[in-house]
């Protein structure tokens, strides 16, 4: 119906946004320098609350790879989002909304939390009000680290959000030297080890990452270690242990 009543004007593509390549969609000459203002491109979306946050992690990531529909410039993005989630995307320090995804939004774009739409415009009406949220890229990230860091250090802060951040932090470690490798992470960051996740900065989320990525330059393995995979281990030993234990008292049985 949209591409009949605007003949030449709208063309409908069926598929999944996610994985939809948006960077052949536009025309070359739209294209600007990240440098200048925003090209004449625009994102606009009614998004399912199912796929928002997912979707929006994967462009954040496109803006801080300047790739996906980035690659024309700055693109602007101005989507609805349920408005708790739209709360966390512009959220303050120190608010309660404050999360990893205003972290990670923040730091790449400025984010705008344009106004509310009631649940009743909606048919069906659904059972939380929507949000609109406006996106502009900014020139110079707020924090300058690939983003596969910044993300897995604001994971890991976030991990325990009611606790002191050192809790949180304290699994970028492995087991071993953890306390020792989260106090000098913290100290040469200068962070407050008893603050909350929801009371950091982006300054000193910024100091955080800058001081991970000098401890990874000088132990690779860092990067690669993952927190959930070591306690998944953890548990399967003994599970490990009294298998290996049954096997053997079955061969002692048989003999």
């Amino acid at each position: 119906m949209l591409s009949e009543a605007a003949p030449g004007k709208v063309r409908i593509v069926h598929g999944d946004i996610l994985t939809y390549k948006m960077e052949k969609v536009f025309p070359k000459h739209l294209k600007k320098n990240w440098e200048d203002e925003p090209p004449n491109i625009h994102i606009i979306g009614n998004l399912p609350f199912s796929v928002s946050t997912p979707l929006i992690i994967k462009w954040l990531e496109n803006v801080s790879k300047k790739d996906g529909p980035f690659i024309y410039g700055r693109t602007q993005m101005t989507l609805t989002f349920q408005k708790e989630v739209a709360e966390r995307l512009t959220a303050n320090p120190g608010g309660k909304q404050r999360s990893r995804l205003s972290i990670m939004s923040q730091h790449l774009c400025t984010v705008e939390n344009c106004f509310v739409i009631p649940g009743q415009a909606f048919v069906p009406k659904p059972e939380v009000d929507v949000a609109v949220v406006h996106f502009t890229p900014l020139v110079q990230p707020k924090i300058q680290q690939p983003f596969e860091l910044v993300e897995k250090v604001v994971k890991s802060v976030f991990q325990f959000r009611r606790k002191y951040c050192f809790r949180g932090i304290g699994t970028l470690f492995p087991e071993s030297g953890r306390l020792k490798r989260t106090e000098e992470l913290m100290m040469t960051a200068n962070v407050d080890p008893t603050l909350r996740p929801f009371q950091l900065s982006m300054s000193q989320f910024r100091n955080l990452c800058n001081t991970y990525r000098k401890m990874c330059d000088e132990d690779p393995s860092l990067f690669v270690y993952n927190y959930r995979e070591e306690l998944r281990q953890k548990k399967m030993r003994p599970l490990l242990k009294s298998t290996s234990q049954l096997e053997q008292t079955e061969e002692e049985n048989q003999l």
